[in-house]
C-alpha cells in the first residue's frame, strides 16, 4: 500500500494526537533531557534534539521554556522509560506502549486496567516488538527524490525508504541517523523546510483490519490509554481505527 499509507497509520497510532497530550509528552521529555544533563540546548545534544522534535510537533516555546526552567529549579521528579507490549481482543491486533513514569507501580496498574476493560492482554517483553521495525521518520514538502537521495547518501545516512506522494516526501532511516538526515535535508532545502513528522517510531511489518466487537474494544483500549498520563506513545498494527 506504500509508505504514505504507513505514515497515516503510524500517525493514527499515536495517542499524542490531542494538543494537550503532545505538550505534556514533550514537556516531560524536555524536562528529563534537561535534568539529566546541562539545561542548555547548546551544551546538551539530547536536549537540543528533543526540542527540535517538539518544535516540529508545534509545541509552543513557552511549554519548552517551562520544562527547562523546571529542571533548572531542582525539581525532584525522576522519570523512568518503560515499554509494554500486548494484544487486542481476538489476538490479531498488536500494540506497543511507551511510558515515562515517576511511579512504575501506578503506571502498570493503570495499563492493566485499560487492557482488562478492553478484553486485551498484556504480553511479555518481545512478544510483539519483533513484528515492528524501529525507524527514524521524516515527512516534509519536497518532490525531488533523486536530489534528496544524493544528499542523504553524501551525508552517510542509512536510508531505508524514500517516497513521494502528493508532494509530501517520507524518508525512513535508521533511528540513529534521524538527526543526521535532518541536517542533510535542512542543508538541501534550507530554513523553509517544515516537518510534519520528525521522530523515531515503530512501524508494523503488516497491518490488520478489525471488525465488530473486536474493533470497538480496540478503540476503547486506545481511548483508555490516552487517558493515562504516563503514556507517551502508542504504536499498533490496526489500519482501520483512529486514535482517541
Amino acid at each position: 500500500m506504500g509508505r504514505h499509507f504507513e505514515v497515516r497509520a503510524a500517525a493514527m497510532a499515536k495517542t499524542a494526537a490531542a494538543k494537550a497530550k503532545v505538550y505534556s509528552r514533550y514537556g516531560k521529555e524536555i524536562y528529563v533531557a534537561a535534568k539529566n544533563g546541562v539545561p542548555d540546548p547548546d551544551m546538551n545534544a539530547v536536549l537540543k534534539k528533543t526540542i527540535e522534535r517538539a518544535k516540529a510537533n508545534q509545541v509552543p516555546a513557552d511549554v519548552i521554556k517551562r520544562a527547562i526552567e523546571k529542571a533548572k529549579g531542582g525539581s525532584n521528579e525522576n522519570y523512568t522509560s518503560m515499554t509494554y507490549e500486548g494484544f487486542g481482543a481476538g489476538g490479531s491486533a498488536t500494540i506497543i506502549v511507551e511510558c515515562l513514569s515517576d511511579n512504575s507501580n501506578r503506571t502498570i496498574a493503570d495499563l492493566r486496567g485499560a487492557f482488562n476493560k478492553s478484553h486485551a492482554k498484556m504480553g511479555v517483553a518481545g512478544s510483539v516488538s519483533f513484528n515492528y521495525d524501529h525507524v527514524g521518520m521524516l515527512v516534509f514538502d519536497f518532490a525531488d527524490e533523486e536530489a534528496m537521495l544524493d544528499a542523504l547518501i553524501m551525508a552517510d545516512v542509512d536510508v531505508k525508504e524514500l517516497e513521494v506522494e502528493d508532494g509530501k516526501m517520507t524518508v525512513t532511516v535508521e533511528p540513529t541517523d534521524l538527526y543526521k538526515a535532518k541536517d542533510a535535508i535542512d542543508e538541501l532545502i534550507g530554513d523553509e523546510v517544515k516537518y510534519d513528522v520528525l521522530e523515531p517510531t515503530m512501524l508494523p511489518h503488516e497491518y490488520v483490519e478489525l471488525e465488530g466487537e473486536d474493533k470497538e474494544l480496540f478503540e476503547r483500549l486506545l481511548r483508555l490509554l490516552d487517558d493515562v498520563d504516563d503514556v507517551q506513545n502508542v504504536y499498533h498494527n490496526v489500519s482501520n481505527v483512529s486514535a482517541a
